[in-house]
């Protein structure tokens, strides 16, 4: 079996948006859901140091990494049949708008709000109003970035499957 630059960027981006995809779902299907059960305080604390945790340099090169690799995957497949490359050039689009962009423009900017909000010193009536603000709205977001990323690695999957 001859492994090809085509190929393997394509078989790079379905696994960085793969993972992407995954961390998505799991955040929303289990973490968001299991604090949004705490207290205010509880739930700011917990979404605050995981929001810092997160930002590590594995995860940005899975996150930003998926875009840049499925660039080069968007060059490196154009020779293939016109749909299954469609389906790479709409995967690679769909993760940058749905996960890149919502996230930088949504979930980051509340992320920010939240993290330089001082808990410890709030009063529960100040805990409440920031939650209230952080909570939707960024659970919102995250619906959209779980839809576009299962979605991307869907279309990369197939697009792999079939590629001729």
């Amino acid at each position: 079996m001859e492994i090809s630059t085509s190929s393997l960027s394509l078989f790079t981006v379905t696994l960085l948006v793969g993972l992407t995809a995954g961390i998505c779902f799991t955040w929303g299907n289990a973490v968001t859901p299991g604090i949004g059960q705490l207290n205010d305080l509880g739930y700011l604390q917990a979404f605050q140091k995981m929001n810092r945790s997160i930002e590590n340099p594995l995860f940005f090169a899975v996150f930003f990494g998926s875009f840049l690799v499925g660039i080069a995957a968007i060059f490196t497949n154009k020779g293939i049949s016109p749909e299954h490359f469609r389906l790479i050039l709409l995967a690679v689009s769909l993760y940058f708008l749905g996960v890149v962009i919502v996230t930088v423009f949504g979930n980051v900017p509340l992320n920010q709000i939240l993290d330089k909000a001082d808990l410890v010193n709030s009063s529960e009536e100040e805990l409440r109003a920031l939650r209230e603000r952080f909570e939707n709205p960024w659970n919102r977001f995250h619906i959209i970035r779980i839809i576009a990323s299962m979605t991307s690695f869907a279309l990369l999957i197939i697009a792999g499957i079939s590629k001729s």
